[in-house]
């Protein structure tokens, strides 16, 4: 349902071209904000629709990150919302297996991104504003086979506590939401790349995880990020949210 409660706002969202970045993009609109999405070039952003402009970035490259903040302000005269959304997996295997080379691109897209999406949006957030990070549950806990993404995505909360505490003397909220497995592109790869024989018992397996038995929905997601970008959560700062079915209740 559309609402007002971000009307006049100007917002940011990387890995904007699907999944979860498609589900805030389209959420921050209905609630009224105006929307630079960014994803990669080629990665199939697209209009037209009035509130929404797609720029092609690469959210680990700091000479975008200015192009793009710097057109934010020009454009608008200000900025106000940043979800750094932007991830990937990653290589699936043991540590003493894991790939230098894919470990460090995993951290280049979801650790220095992030750093990068902080560190340019916050001073154009001259009337305060709110950074949405996209973390995991991996981010909270261990798990196993997936290192470059865990590490990377506890990075990701340990820069939001960081950044809520520096930030807050500006009026600049930074919170973090943690999904669980959402049936987003990126968990169907992975079962396709894992269990190309049987898709759908790759998915039961995941589910039986999950106290509510099923993948989040990106939508459910985005909800969660609308909450914290508006000035419903204006009170809301260093916390970490998980949108995970109940998997970190056990």
């Amino acid at each position: 349902m559309s609402t007002t409660t971000l009307r006049d706002k100007v917002a940011i969202v990387t890995g904007a071209a699907r999944g979860i970045g498609l589900a805030a993009v389209r959420r921050l609109v209905a609630d009224g904000a105006f929307v630079l999405a960014l994803d990669l070039p080629g990665s199939g952003l697209s209009g037209p629709n009035p509130q929404v402009e797609p720029i092609e970035a690469d959210v680990a490259e700091a000479d975008d990150w200015q192009r793009v903040v710097e057109h934010a302000q020009a454009r608008f005269g200000r900025l106000d919302i940043l979800v750094n959304n932007a991830g990937i997996g990653g290589f699936i295997g043991p540590l003493v297996d894991y790939p230098v080379e894919s470990f460090d691109q995993v951290m280049a897209v979801n650790a220095r991104g992030v750093f990068l999406g902080m560190k340019h949006s916050a001073p154009a957030m001259s009337n305060g504003g709110s950074i949405v990070n996209i973390s995991s549950i991996s981010g909270i806990g261990g798990g196993a086979n997936t290192l470059g993404y865990t590490a990377s995505k506890h990075a990701v909360i340990g820069m939001t506590k960081l950044a809520a505490i520096e930030f807050a003397p500006r009026r600049i909220r930074v919170n973090a939401v943690c999904p669980a497995p959402t049936a987003t592109e990126m968990m169907f790869e992975l079962a396709r790349e894992k269990s190309p024989d049987d898709v759908e018992g790759f998915r039961r397996g995941f589910e039986k995880n999950i106290p509510l038995g099923r993948y989040g929905e990106a939508n459910e997601v985005a909800a969660a990020i609308a909450f914290f970008a508006s000035d419903e959560a204006s009170f809301s700062t260093g916390a970490v949210l998980t949108v995970d079915g109940g998997m970190r209740a056990r």
